[in-house]
């Protein structure tokens, strides 16, 4: 089934974003752009679907450290007292570091590739909330333009080509805007095509066991979107998807900026669990990285200029 694109754009004046961006910044961004469908696709026979920047919800996601203090009792007997002290998982640390990346980027895209997960979602809307950038994931756009995930499932299973030259129409698209954080399907690494496009920002390899990322599923299948693991069956049904879809495109996903990976980080810092690992040790970890790539970058384009 033969597809035909149509790009609109055109001014939202009653869309209003949370986020941190100064108010001439979020205005030239409030605009929004759609994809024609074929009228099978379309719900309700409505007109093409807008995809808009969404919300950026700037949540206070709390932890707990348990810190020792000790008072005195009455009688002068030393009391050992455990002081609960909420942190900030937003932690200064990371703040810090994103003001520091953040004007060296100059509004350079990041695109995320990996298997989809929790992880990789949290990783995202973080990354956008700190450095002040919008947050999208593309599969969920596909999901939403297909006219719901029983539609766009039909769709990848009657015309595969026709679907694949979707998501490259939706991965063009946001790669033409600029300060997003993108989570990538895999379809964005399964074509030259869309490699090329991931080329107009930087992209990260998040990488996590493979074992986690089965169990999640077994737990909470709306993590995934409908086409990329169909299984409804066991834990080790689904493990054996997931190791296949990861054998077919994770030569894709090397062809990243930069690798984050679960495992090393978890070693790096010491820990014994991968669970101990949380999206801000994740969020420092990337933005070092990010940081690498634009010094880089910063250090070619100065050889390159003539003396």
């Amino acid at each position: 089934m033969a597809m035909k694109f149509k790009t609109i754009v055109s001014p939202l004046t009653d869309l209003q974003f949370n986020t941190h961006l100064p108010k001439s910044e979020a205005l030239a961004l409030n605009s929004s752009f759609s994809l024609s469908l074929p009228s099978s696709l379309r719900r309700n026979n409505s007109l093409p679907l807008h995809i808009c920047p969404p919300f950026i919800q700037s949540s206070a996601i709390r932890r707990r450290r348990s810190l020792p203090s000790s008072c005195l009792a009455s009688d002068g007997t030393a009391l050992n007292v455990e002081a609960k002290v909420t942190v900030d998982d937003l932690s200064l640390e990371v703040k810090k570091k994103a003001m520091d990346v953040a004007p060296e980027l100059k509004g350079t895209s990041i695109f995320l590739v990996g298997i989809n997960s929790s992880i990789k979602t949290k990783l995202g809307k973080l990354l956008a909330d700190v450095l002040r950038y919008y947050y999208f994931d593309s599969d969920s756009l596909v999901v939403e333009v297909s006219g719901g995930e029983a539609a766009a499932k039909l769709y990848k299973q009657s015309d595969e080509k026709g679907f694949q030259a979707f998501e490259t129409e939706v991965l063009k698209q946001l790669s033409s805007m600029g300060r997003l954080v993108v989570c990538a399907g895999n379809g964005a690494v399964q074509s030259s095509t869309n490699l090329a496009l991931l080329r107009h920002g930087i992209t990260l390899w998040i990488d996590l066991p493979l074992q986690m990322i089965a169990e999640e599923f077994a737990e909470d299948r709306s993590q995934h979107p409908v086409f990329d693991i169909s299984t409804s069956g066991s834990y080790s049904e689904v493990l054996g998807q997931i190791t296949s879809l990861y054998q077919k495109v994770k030569d894709g996903y090397a062809t990243a900026d930069a690798l984050i990976s679960l495992q090393k980080l978890a070693s790096k810092l010491g820990y014994d669990d991968f669970n101990a690992v949380t999206t801000e040790d994740m969020a420092m970890e990337a933005l070092k990285e990010i940081e690498k790539l634009t010094r880089v970058k910063k250090m070619i384009e100065a050889a390159a200029k003539p003396f």
